[in-house]
């Protein structure tokens, strides 16, 4: 007789993904990223001292690519519009649609995506609360920026204050420049597209949306460079985490109680009754006749009937 599997030692099949849990999650996650944005404000003058210390530091290694941009943005509308616009609306517009496109089009890949994604935003929320940094268009006039967001705010929905909408600008943290999410959240997008659009247009995009970001986000006096180089490492670090945060979310849903859900009658299950298995040619005494006809096929003789059949009339 074949082996079969002993009831109760299948392997537990992987949850399925269903978007009403995905997208409460999702929530969670942003409302989590706002929050801290808004309770993380900090002192303003650390805030400002943070930006001076990083700006220093890049003048003094040559880094300080955000004056020439934010010249050029200010100079040039037809540049310095559409940035404020990018950097005003794409930050939440690309990410989700994203998020979306993984979920129905690349299922078997969302679930990794999607937590790296998250463990990167909570650890750039302590990047916020520990180090409030004060951006470039916020500093005093004499260290040369100019804030675009306020130069072009007649042109967009934001107000002057923040890349916000207008009179909400009280209600974010304008001193989370460090790290730059903006810049996080686009390379994670380009590597979404590089590796699962399929076409050489989304590998296209997948390497422009974050080079453009981290210009615009320097261009526009949002973030310094650092900023965006921060961003990065956080990305790389969560890209790290990522696995071992899923092996945690999965050794903590393995100890909840899972619902078994009945057997239907007349499935074809092997077994019987307390735990009695029978073959795949093995048939049970006082079959109906009726079902052992189809099985068997019209010339089948009646001694293959099994015990309790009727016998043949003579």
């Amino acid at each position: 007789m074949p082996q079969t599997e002993t009831p109760g030692t299948e392997a537990a099949p992987r949850p399925r993904l269903r978007w009403w849990t995905e997208l409460p999650l999702i929530l969670l996650v942003y409302g989590c990223y706002s929050a801290g944005r808004l309770l993380a404000r900090g002192d303003v003058s650390s805030a400002v001292d943070h930006g001076l210390t990083i700006l220093r530091i890049e003048k003094a290694l040559h880094l300080n690519a955000e004056h020439p941009l934010n010249r050029l943005f200010t100079r040039e509308s037809w540049l310095g519009v559409p940035a404020d616009f990018w950097y005003a609306s794409l930050h939440y517009l690309v990410t989700p649609a994203i998020l979306v496109w993984l979920f129905h089009a690349r299922a078997r890949h969302y679930r990794a995506a999607r937590t790296w994604l998250m463990t990167s935003t909570f650890m750039g929320l302590i990047g916020f609360t520990l180090l409030p940094t004060c951006p470039p268009r916020l500093l005093s006039a004499g260290h040369g920026f100019v804030d675009t967001m306020a130069q072009y705010s007649s042109y967009g929905w934001w107000g002057g204050e923040a890349s916000a909408p207008r009179g909400m600008g009280g209600m974010t943290n304008q001193y989370a420049a460090m790290p730059s999410l903006h810049v996080g959240w686009a390379l994670w997008c380009g590597v979404m597209l590089w590796r699962y659009g399929g076409t050489r247009v989304t590998k296209t995009l997948g390497v422009l949306y974050p080079l453009v970001t981290a210009l615009v986000v320097m261009g526009t006096a949002n973030h310094y460079f650092l900023d965006a180089v921060a961003g990065v490492a956080v990305m790389g670090v969560g890209f790290l985490l990522a696995p071992r945060v899923m092996r945690a979310a999965g050794l903590v849903r393995a100890r909840l109680p899972r619902r078994t859900a009945p057997v239907a009658e007349g499935t074809g299950s092997p077994i019987v009754s307390a735990g009695c298995q029978t073959s795949a040619g093995e048939r049970i005494p006082r079959q109906r006749a009726s079902q052992l006809d189809t099985a068997a096929g019209p010339d089948a003789s009646p001694s293959d009937a099994g015990e309790g059949a009727p016998a043949p009339a003579r």
